[in-house]
This record gives structure tokens, sequence and C-alpha cells, in this order.
């Protein structure tokens, strides 16, 4: 059994490869170069009250209420002081700059896809038998029994059973395509026939429709969205060169961005 074990820059930057992390790692050095350098070039900077601010969040984002709390935090992330500011202030750069880029964006995306904000309360039971998934329909719609109880009698998994298969609420991306049209024309709160998918046969309760408004957290989601789009936009653009020593490295297809290596 091991006593002690010595992890070296080595071993961590072999792990990223094992683990497969070196690619969205890279992604994010790319995209954090592009960050500085746009803002740099349209004379953005983040001023020192903006940092105290954005410091103060972090902090009580992550419950660290106290000097020991930080330190403590620091350490385990191997991060000192200085690295800790770096942090801060490239992710308030970051939502500095995409507020001057895309600010005046934001309300017109929501207004044209606010058909895929709009979100919807479920309930749902899969099965393997589709023709099962039928006769519980017709069971449910002629008030044999409702929908919770066939739920709590053929759902398997315990903690599903228990929630009666509670989906949460949900927009359209985090339904299936074959569920998503049929769930949003449901008028709630409605038991819908068997919808049959590669996953199984689907009932579906959907109990509440919500047309979702552009509040704070889903502006800062919108606004977030843009910039990625905009950043991987701007890292097709860029050859990235990167100093990883690999024999083999020469004889791999490049990634999504433009990748050569040396070493």
């Amino acid at each position: 059994m091991l006593n002690a074990i010595n992890i070296s820059h080595e071993d961590l930057i072999h792990e990223m490869k094992l683990s497969h992390q070196i690619p969205a790692t890279i992604a994010s050095i790319v995209h954090r170069k592009i960050i500085e350098s746009t803002a740099e070039t349209l004379g953005i900077k983040v001023e020192p009250e903006e940092l105290q601010q954005a410091a103060d969040n972090f902090r009580h984002t992550h419950k660290l209420w106290s000097a020991n709390d930080t330190w403590a935090w620091l350490q385990a992330h191997y991060l000192s002081l200085d690295e800790f500011e770096a942090s801060i202030y490239i992710n308030a750069l970051s939502l500095k700059l995409a507020q001057h880029l895309f600010a005046e964006q934001v309300e017109p995306f929501f207004v044209e896809h606010q058909l895929d904000f709009t979100q919807a309360v479920l309930y749902e039971v899969v099965l393997d038998d589709p023709d099962l998934a039928m006769e519980l329909y017709y069971a449910i719609q002629e008030g044999e029994m409702n929908f919770h109880e066939m739920a709590h009698q053929y759902i398997q998994d315990q903690e599903l059973r228990r929630t009666g298969g509670y989906r949460g609420t949900l927009q359209r991306r985090n339904l299936l395509p074959e569920l998503s049209a049929a769930v949003f024309a449901a008028t709630p709160p409605q038991v819908m026939k068997p919808i049959v998918t590669a996953k199984g046969a689907h009932l579906i309760l959907v109990e509440e429709v919500v047309q979702t408004e552009l509040n704070q957290w889903l502006y800062h989601q919108i606004l977030s969205d843009l910039s990625l789009q905009w950043l991987k936009q701007q890292a097709e653009h860029i050859d990235v060169v990167t100093e990883l020593h690999t024999d083999a490295i020469d004889q791999l297809p490049a990634p999504s961005y433009s990748s050569s290596a040396a070493g």
C-alpha cells in the first residue's frame, strides 16, 4: 500500500492527456487570449472597484466567508493570490467584453427564439412495451387509475418512482426532438398518448407550460451563449501552435480548431 505519492507538472499533463482533457484546455486558453487581445484593442479594462466587486461575488458564491476560508480554497486549488486575482480579472473582463459586443443583441435574440425558451413541467414514464403503454394510457383516460399511481407502479428506479416520474421544468432543447413538438402543443394538464422513441414508449403528463420572461438569469445566459459562439468563430481563424511533446501527434488529424504541434 502506498504511503505517499509525489505529483509533478509532468504527471498533471500526462493525466490530462489520458483523460482527454487537452483539447478542451487548449480551447479555453485560446478563448482567454482572444478575450484579452480584443479587449486591449477596444480599450476595455476592468477597473479596481469592478474587480473588487467581482471578487466579492465569487467569494459569496463559493461561501468563502472569511480570510481563512479563502486561503483554504486557494490551497485546495493550488492558486497563489496573484493567480486568484488573475482568474477573477479574466472572468470580469470576459463579461465586460460580452456586454460591449452583445448587450444590444440579447433582447432581439430572446424575441426571435422565445419559443425555444418556453418551459414545460413534466412527469414521464418510459416503458419497453408500446402496447402496455397504450393500455395504461387508456386506463388513465377512463379513470381506472391516475398518472401518479401508474408511475409508482411501473417506474423501476427507486428515486424516480418516489417523485412520480417528475422530470422538472424543461425547455425544448432538453427534450428528444420526437417529444418536444407534442409536449409544447399539449393543453395542460394533459396526459399525452405514448410516443415511441429509441429509448422506449414515453407516457408523459404535461402539468404546465410556462412562458419565460427575459429575467436577469436568462439575460446572462443568452449573453454567455452569444459570446461563446463568437469566441468559437474567432478561434476557427487562428493558427494554434501547441508545444506538447507527443511522438505521434504529427500523425493525428487536427482538432476542430486549427492546430499544429511542435516537439
